[in-house]
């Protein structure tokens, strides 16, 4: 996207605008003064004039351009990304008043779109807004590692794994203002962006077909925000095209993201782990989320054997979700003496906290907050963070707080059945 010969033989410029009337220049040149910036930079001109003049030189830190004489917006701003260098901030502004377009302008990689006529107050905020997004730091230099990756796995269909990591993905971004990627391998099928009220977009698709696009730029340009600490790469396709990769998009796809965030969900399919098992080689954290029947200790049994082997360095976390009192097919002491572990988190069944986080389009902890399924997901983003984050000069007392996090799962599980059983042979010996 970006020339090579380019980079590093020319002093970016902080700002440069390209507008397409005289009206909108006067109103931007003497806010850019006031923000230490040349007014020269604002020329007459519109989209197509950056991409021919940014072909030839370096791209500013800040571009704000016309869409007003585009044809085709979005099409010409896939080219103007082919030669803007990767952290150059776009600014557009048009004429049309269209809420599709702006959003397909913001998961095309532009920062804000303003309508003209300009009003000075609204430029000026977008300026400082677009200042602060530019400096600000895109992940931390040198100390230790401020990056989980979490997979969660579904043994079977229709588990709830989605749900989980849908849910995972907004908690990290929202309750604990992590930087979050959230990425749904589920190329046909996949729930991420439904769950978000969200339009998935042609991002994965794109990367998919063309690995050697994947870089920073284009990770700014095709993933769609959520909001501002969850960004989304999904898919929608055809169910008649098959999936025809070597698995090196994804693998591009997840350093990318360890550059760019604090924390990568990945919600990944358990028929991935045959096809890319490398997928796991960087990753934190795997959640295998099941239900409490037969066919789901079979399918665990085999999951957790094939992490066992293929991904030893990786944290393992079992959850059993939609679990319902009094129904469910197996007991939990009978199906972690199957598993041959303890099962770290029990997230009950709620039907009516799901209708109504469909209902709203939103994901189940953010729509169910205050019920015992959404508290049981805030206890689970706790333990993914508590495996991996260790607090900054104090790395004792996070340990420690790791162990007591992870130790209350189990502690609920194990104490009533330890009680019973340790009764029974103190009677016996009496």
């Amino acid at each position: 996207m970006n020339a090579p010969w380019k980079v590093g033989q020319q002093a970016r410029e902080p700002f440069a605008a390209f507008l397409s009337d005289d009206a909108s220049l006067d109103v931007l040149r003497p806010l850019v003064a006031d923000l230490g910036w040349t007014p020269e930079k604002c020329q007459r001109g519109g989209l197509r004039n950056a991409v021919q003049a940014l072909a030839v030189s370096s791209s500013p830190h800040i571009l704000m351009v016309d869409l007003s004489e585009s044809g085709d917006p979005l099409s010409d701003i896939n080219a103007l990304a082919e030669v803007c260098e990767p952290g150059t901030v776009v600014l557009a502004i048009g004429q049309l008043n269209d809420v599709r377009l702006y959003r397909d302008l913001l998961s095309s990689g532009i920062h804000d779109y303003l309508l003209k006529p300009l009003q000075p107050h609204a430029v000026h905020e977008a300026l400082l807004s677009a200042q602060a997004f530019f400096s600000q730091p895109r992940h931390e230099e040198g100390g230790e590692a401020r990056h989980i990756s979490t997979a969660v796995i579904g043994t079977r269909g229709g588990v709830g794994a989605s749900t989980l990591a849908t849910s995972l993905a907004w908690l990290f971004a929202t309750d604990h203002n992590h930087p979050t990627a959230l990425l749904d391998l589920d190329i046909h099928f996949g729930t991420g962006a439904l769950s978000l009220d969200l339009e998935p977009g042609r991002g994965l698709t794109d990367a998919i077909e063309n690995p050697s696009r994947i870089d920073g730029l284009f990770i700014e340009r095709a993933m769609i925000r959520a909001n501002d600490n969850l960004a989304i790469l999904s898919a929608e396709a055809p169910i008649n095209q098959p999936l025809m990769t070597d698995g090196s998009a994804f693998l591009h796809l997840e350093q990318e993201f360890r550059n760019a965030f604090q924390m990568t969900v990945v919600d990944l399919p358990r028929n991935m782990l045959i096809n890319f098992p490398q997928l796991l080689a960087d990753a934190n954290v795997a959640i295998v989320a099941t239900e409490l029947t037969l066919a789901g200790a079979r399918d665990s049994i085999r999951i957790l054997s094939w992490l066992k082997g293929n991904a030893p360095h990786i944290h393992v976390m079992v959850v059993a979700n939609k679990v319902q009192v009094g129904t469910i097919e197996i007991s939990k002491a009978d199906f972690e003496a199957s598993i041959e572990r303890k099962i770290d988190m029990l997230i009950p069944y709620d039907f009516k906290a799901a209708t109504h986080a469909a209902k709203l389009g939103q994901t189940f902890a953010e729509a169910n907050r205050a019920t015992k399924a959404g508290m049981a997901m805030r206890d689970l983003a706790q333990a993914v963070r508590a495996v991996g984050f260790v607090s900054e000069g104090a790395p004792a007392a996070k340990k420690e707080e790791k162990k007591s996090l992870l130790g209350k799962f189990d502690l609920k599980s194990i104490l009533p059945k330890k009680g019973k059983d340790q009764g029974k042979p103190a009677k016996a010996s009496a």
